[in-house]
């Protein structure tokens, strides 16, 4: 439990400062980049992809650390998870998905709820953010198509 508390600080830390990094760049990249308005909402995407499942590998180590070396709990039935495991369990949790099939028990219960309420959060961010991006390029578009 000493363990759980300080991760759980440090990777709401990290995956709040790698997403609005993350969106920052696009921000400053995408208006400056010679290309379609389509393609800068693709780019837009799969940045805010690639940053979400960084933050959500980011979990999946921390489970395995914790679980592996710690002994702060268990992944499913198994005292000894794989990291697939870990990163399967990281991603439904992370998106709230949450199938089920791999239960946590233990110190990393709390853990698992803070990343769900995180994964919430910032997908709730990045939602905002595309939003306002399409909305801004799409008027780009329209305006280079007028007569």
């Amino acid at each position: 439990m000493l363990l759980v508390i300080p991760s759980i600080i440090v990777l709401l830390v990290l995956s709040t400062v790698i997403h609005y990094e993350t969106l920052r760049g696009l921000s400053f990249a995408l208006p400056r980049l010679n290309t379609a308005p389509r393609a800068k909402v693709v780019i837009a995407l799969v940045g805010s992809f690639a940053s979400h499942f960084t933050q959500a590998m980011l979990y999946a180590v921390a489970y395995h650390w914790l679980t592996w070396s710690h002994g702060a709990g268990a992944l499913g039935s198994s005292d000894n998870p794989s990291f697939l495991n870990s990163v399967y369990f990281s991603l439904t949790t992370y998106s709230s998905l949450g199938y089920g099939d791999v239960v946590p028990s233990g110190a990393i219960k709390m853990l698992a709820g803070t990343e769900a309420l995180a994964g919430l959060l910032l997908i709730g961010w990045t939602a905002a953010y595309l939003y306002i991006s399409m909305e801004r390029f799409w008027d780009i578009h329209a305006k280079a198509e007028a007569p």
